[in-house]
């Protein structure tokens, strides 16, 4: 299970730090030019805000990242921000936190807590989406087997996609790599191995993750 990027386009969470305000932003960016798109949006939505601080991820590789500290002391807004980027592991995903000053310093470390909690809090609220291989299956058995299987689909991890009746009954099923063997067993045990069985190469499918 290989995780991706994030589950909602823009969610916003705020938080208040010694009377400043940390406003997240986040969103799903599959290019750099995505990624700058949504930081300048944020940036004019934003316009009376002291910093629009942000962090970005483009590719599975990771190879294109870059973060911006936009007035803040160096190393204490980017650089926290792609850090929780980095350590949740996702990709294609930009985080821009927006602070209202509130008169209060911080220090380093507090604008370093601040901003990585921040983003934090935005990629709890977003929700992750995983990659999974999936295998289009196509199963084809007797209509005296329907009712049996079909309590097995209802209760396992299953997708049916499409469901065809003629002569006989065939599930075009989505199956994780690792149900296959399952979903052959309980095949040849409800049909005393009389269903036909097909399956194709694993496709990528998304699963989504609410922290």
């Amino acid at each position: 299970m290989e995780q991706k990027y994030m589950n909602h386009n823009n969610d916003t969470v705020e938080i208040e730090i010694n009377r400043s305000r940390f406003i997240s932003h986040i969103e799903r960016t599959e290019t750099e030019k995505e990624a700058k798109a949504f930081i300048s949006r944020i940036k004019k939505e934003h316009s009376s805000a002291n910093h629009n601080c942000s962090a970005y991820i483009v590719g599975k590789s990771a190879l294109i990242q870059k973060a911006d500290d936009d007035g803040e002391p160096t190393g204490t807004a980017g650089v926290p921000i792609l850090e929780v980027l980095k350590r949740e592991e996702l990709y294609n995903v930009t985080v821009v936190v927006t602070r209202y000053f509130g008169g209060i310093k911080l220090g380093a470390g507090g604008l370093i807590r601040a901003y990585s909690s921040s983003a934090s809090a935005a990629v709890k609220e977003a929700g992750k989406v995983f990659e999974i291989d999936m295998h289009p299956v196509t199963v084809t058995l007797d209509y005296t087997f329907t009712s049996k299987f079909e309590h097995y689909l209802n209760t396992a991890d299953i997708t049916a996609q499409n469901i065809d009746y003629t002569d006989k009954v065939t599930y075009h099923l989505l199956v994780k790599t690792e149900d296959i063997d399952a979903l052959k067993s309980v095949l040849q045990e409800t049909t005393k191995n009389t269903f036909n069985f097909i399956q194709d190469d694993p496709v990528q499918a998304e699963s989504v993750l609410k922290s």
